[in-house]
């Protein structure tokens, strides 16, 4: 590592003084402009302009603009390029009086180039050819339309993309098969910090898509980025003013219909963007949604078998989910042009998500083997031993935030140019007052209760009751057993960030050379506050008779069950009658808690070589993490619980050295080839050093010692941008993951923060780990065909990866050995396939999404490894335009009504974890634009 330092410490300062000595031509001129469609309408982000005689090349900006500086005296030819149009040429004169100014117009037809699919298409693709390494991009159009409800569920499109869902939607992604945790989010060039209390990764679906402009996903890094991920850095833009040419407001109007809900709920938002002056502009937008929806699970843990062969499943769980979401966001966005060398902006998001889960649940846990069966059943009596069944209700309400606000600019002078900014990001989540659950419970043994379970449905078994039906059924056969009340349940995730960066750039005959450098610090502090009070006695009588409420499960009848709000109003009514559980309390209180500061700053160097036919960008990152950790040592012997402060610090630094290279050898075909070294901070959770010890002195702990995901990456790729408006893609990538995180027990004694445990569960560092991959991608929109076919178009892609890792695992002995696994999340195969038709006033859309099966949470031997399922699901979605500006719109979502499916490998058959089952959405509305 210090040969590699010094190689490119050294390498870039004879870059520097090369460059220094390069006779460059004289600062004579330069040229400046802009580029947007035929009717002003749309700024052309991504356009490449080239100075044809002195093969110069630079993209054009999200505001149009563009630059070339230093360029001698006289008549050249600037060529403009964008996906969908014919490239433009335009004639100017440079003097040495005062900059030439090109202001070009690309296309013709409007709608083809500004709104709609094919706007989305030809913006994407220019952008994606202008990149500097592989990436890909999804935008809105023109009247501010972009093509899935919430980010996570637009980025599902894109090459490599898997979306991991939550409750039927789109929360979590997943790059190129990798774990989300290994992904870096940003708004407008900030980092998002996570609201939950246990992960790194941002849930996506808690930001509107009407706020976004656009969202690039960035699979290749280059040393002036951050360089914390492996999978992706996905970079979320607001809508500014600059990127229209014209003033706009628009707004939608949408309802929300799904099947087992039976309910209609709204939505509805505004985005606007007006430029008060030719150098002010203010942008902004607000979105609100409400969303009820039901899903039905089965949930299974603890597969055994019998003395006779039988498997059966110890306990099993039928849980019906009635949920409410809403989400409300809003953006604005102010920018400013003070003079002709300095762009300003702030640009502020805030987005809430809010969550009312009911869920009523019946669970079987049984004591003893099952008496007898066969490969579908297993008939359990209680003659054997005890059924102890649990009949729960939860009433949870949360609450999560993610603010941002970012300040900065950008100063181009001669041929330099400085850019700055200072930023602040938080994200909350908050729980207070949750019943999570109110518990009520029977334990029949001998009472003549025998159940059967028929795993006939491998997906959905169901249970049988037979004998004493009556005492089974009977409300007040179950008694209050506890509530688990919290209190509070309070996350916090600030960030600070400053940033500067500088450049210059030399230009020769041939091209031009850039020196780049710049500094970041981070100020990252994260919190989890957990308060629980823990009851479990009432001094009256208490059953579930008192609580009856109505089912909505649909796969089997679960006899009485508790309503939504009973249980809670019964609670306040008679809190004075329960009684809280000292111990249980305590050890919730204590055993949770944690605060940690990560505080990174950074530094790189890069230098740059642009031509028409060649860039590079070569450079070295360093990143210097500190950590301060804080949390409690908490042990119980069943009598009393100690409680002890615990405090680690750290610090460590990376040296990252990136290069990337992109060859045009031909117009049309883009050739890339980068690699880079980069990293992942462990999740600040896993680092905590949480302690908890059970009267059995079995321990659970966080280890603050966990080393960073430390990955070298390799992307190649082949880019063929064929007619009007289509392009073939082909790329490969490669990389070593050394120190990645697993969740490990321990069966051997051992010692941690001096304390002696029996056994324990904690986090360690893997062994390397390799992913290597190929990605395909074909779009093309069919305006050469005859009509009516020529308002055709298709986007697929397909992804394959192979990501695998080696960690310790235990026998049936708890021997430990090693065992190759496949990475958590990494789907081997992965699909999507977009079928489009637009033409006139009608737009018509079908979305395939396919992913492979998953590993998705390490057991202690593969036999207890828990997988995702295969999934496939098809969307639909139809516009009409009634006038200029006023369309139509319904979608059919998850019309396969595509179910999540977890399971493990027992006994040569796959067994049940989860099942989840949600049917289709409709939607319908109306957007206006003007």
């Amino acid at each position: 590592m210090r040969l590699i330092r010094t190689f490119y410490w050294r390498g870039s300062s004879a870059a520097l003084a090369v460059a220094l000595a390069v006779p460059g031509i004289a600062h004579a001129g330069e040229i400046t402009g802009s580029v947007s469609d035929a009717t002003e309408t749309r700024a052309l982000q991504g356009a490449q302009l080239r100075i044809v005689e002195l093969g110069r090349v630079v993209e054009a900006a999200r505001d149009g603009s563009f630059r070339f500086p230093d360029v001698p005296a006289g008549t050249y030819t600037i060529e403009a390029r964008y996906v969908g149009t014919v490239p433009v040429r335009m004639t100017v004169e440079v003097s040495d009086a005062a900059p030439a100014r090109a202001n070009i117009l690309l296309g013709t037809d409007s709608e083809i180039i500004v709104v709609g699919q094919v706007a989305n298409l030809s913006s994407s693709l220019s952008r994606q050819r202008a990149a500097d390494g592989v990436e890909s991009v999804v935008t809105r159009d023109s009247i501010g339309q972009f093509p899935d409800q919430n980010v996570a569920e637009s980025l599902r499109r894109l090459p490599g993309i898997n979306i991991l869902n939550d409750q039927g939607e789109g929360r979590f992604v997943s790059v190129r098969g990798l774990d989300p945790e290994l992904n870096a989010a940003s708004i407008n060039g900030t980092r998002v910090p996570a609201p939950e209390s246990d992960v790194r990764s941002v849930a996506l679906d808690v930001i509107p898509s009407e706020l976004i402009a656009s969202i690039e996903v960035k699979k290749s890094l280059t040393p002036d980025m951050d360089a914390d991920t492996i999978g992706a850095s996905i970079e979320i833009n607001t809508t500014s003013a600059f990127d229209r040419k014209k003033d706009l407001f628009s707004v939608k109007l949408e309802g929300s219909y799904n099947d087992y809900a039976d309910a209609l709920t709204p939505k509805g938002s505004f985005d606007f963007s007006k430029r008060i002056t030719d150098n002010f502009g203010i942008a902004g937008g607000f979105s609100y949604y409400q969303r009820k929806f039901e899903t039905d699970n089965v949930e299974a843990s603890g597969w055994d078998v019998n003395d006779d062969g039988v498997a059966y499943v110890e306990e099993v769980q039928y849980r019906d989910y009635d949920v409410e979401r809403k989400r409300l966001g809003g953006s604005l966005n102010l920018d400013w042009r003070p003079s002709a060398s300095t762009k300003l902006y702030a640009r502020g998001l805030y987005s809430q998500f809010s969550d009312q889960e009911y869920r009523r649940d019946l669970t079987f846990i049984m004591d003893e083997p099952a008496r007898s069966g066969d490969a579908d059943n297993a008939f359990f009596s209680d003659e054997d031993g005890r059924i102890e069944v649990r009949r729960g209700i939860k009433d949870r309400f949360e609450k999560q935030r993610i603010k941002s606000l970012t300040l900065g600019g950008e100063t181009e002078t001669g041929p330099w140019k400085a850019t700055y900014s200072a930023a602040w990001s938080e994200a909350s989540e908050k729980e207070d007052g949750s019943l999570d659950p109110t518990r009520f419970r029977a334990r029949f043994e001998e009472d003549g209760v025998d159940v059967n379970f028929d795993y006939g449905n491998i997906k959905k078994p169901l249970y049988s009751v037979t004998g004493n039906t009556d005492l089974f059924n009977d409300p007040e056969t179950y008694g209050f057993n506890r509530i688990e009340r919290t209190a509070l349940s309070d996350s916090r995730d600030r960030e600070y960030t400053v940033r500067g960066d500088l450049s210059r750039a030399f230009a020769t005959d041939t091209g031009t050379f850039t020196m780049q450098g710049g500094v970041k610090a981070r100020w990252r502090k994260k919190s989890y506050d957990f308060q629980l009070e823990f009851y479990d006695d009432y001094d009256g009588d208490y059953t579930l008779a008192d609580v009856l409420g109505k089912q909505t499960y649909r796969i089997t009848d679960l006899g009485p069950i508790g309503s939504h709000t009973a249980p809670r109003d019964f609670f306040e009514r008679n809190r004075s009658g329960f009684s809280i559980d000292p111990i249980e309390t305590a050890l919730g209180n204590a055993s949770s808690d944690y605060a940690i500061d990560e505080d990174i700053l950074a530094g790189y160097l890069l230098g740059r070589w642009d031509s028409d036919v060649v860039r590079v960008v070569g450079g070295l990152r360093m990143e210097r993490t500190r950590n301060d950790i804080r949390a409690f040592l908490t042990e119980t012997d069943g009598d009393d619980v100690t409680v002890t402060p615990n405090r680690f610090a750290r610090d460590y630094t990376d040296w990252l050295p990136s290069v990337t290279v992109r060859y045009e050898p031909v117009r049309n075909v883009v050739l890339r080839l980068g690699g880079f070294k980069s990293l992942v901070r462990p999740k600040l959770s896993n680092l905590a050093p949480r302690f908890l010890l059970n009267e059995d002195r079995e321990a659970e702990f966080g280890n603050p010692n966990l080393s960073p995901y430390r990955a070298w990456n390799l992307d190649a790729s082949a880019e063929w941008y064929f007619s009007s408006n289509g392009a073939l893609t082909a790329g490969v990538f490669w990389k070593s993951i050394k120190d990645f995180v697993v969740e490990q027990r321990d069966f051997e004694p051992g010692t941690a923060y001096g304390i002696d445990y029996t056994e324990a569960l904690t986090f360690v560092n893997g062994e390397t780990a390799k992913v290597k991959g190929v990605e395909l991608s074909y779009s093309q929109v069919f305006s050469f065909l005859p009509a009516p076919f020529d308002g055709l178009l298709v986007n697929a892609n397909y992804t394959y990866t192979d990501a695998t890792g080696t960690v310790i695992s235990y026998d049936d002995d708890d021997m430990a050995y090693n065992r190759s696994i496949a990475l958590p999340a990494a789907s081997k195969h992965t699909f999507n396939v977009v079928l489009g038709y637009e033409k006139g006033p009608v737009s018509l859309r079908a979305a395939g999404t396919y992913r492979d099966k998953y590993l998705d949470e390490l057991g202690g031997a593969a036999n207890e490894d828990r997988f995702i399922a295969s999934q496939f699901q098809l969307d639909l979605s139809a516009k009409y335009r009634i006038t200029k500006g006023v369309r139509v719109f319904a979608e059919w979502v998850n019309v396969t009504d595509a179910p999540y499916y977890a399971y493990q490998n027992f006994e040569g058959r796959r067994r049940l974890l989860q099942y989840e089952q949600y049917n289709w959405t409709a939607k319908f509305g109306i957007t206006a634009s003007f």
